[in-house]
């Protein structure tokens, strides 16, 4: 239990950040379920818009440390290369 100022001040910024990373990821995990929706639907055009929102929140995700940055690399062009095969 977190007994002197400085340390329920820690708990109380890491509760904080832990919530927004978990918003944070959850967009992200959303974003490729959407990409991959419209790929699996053959909508070439909607794949497209969904993989562009997707590419920028995996790119934010890298800046802010969330992710690694060969992880990102490896979802874009992964999907991308399922939106060249449509």
């Amino acid at each position: 239990m977190a007994n002197t100022p400085q340390s329920r001040k820690r708990v109380r910024q890491a509760t904080k950040a832990r919530n927004r990373n978990a918003s944070q990821k959850s967009e992200f995990r959303t974003s490729l379920k959407k990409v991959l929706k419209s790929i699996t639907d053959k909508n070439k055009e909607q794949s497209k818009e969904n993989f562009n929102h997707a590419m920028s929140v995996m790119d934010k995700l890298v800046s802010k440390g969330l992710i690694h940055k060969n992880k990102a690399a490896r979802h874009k062009s992964r999907l991308n290369s399922h939106i060249k095969n449509i």
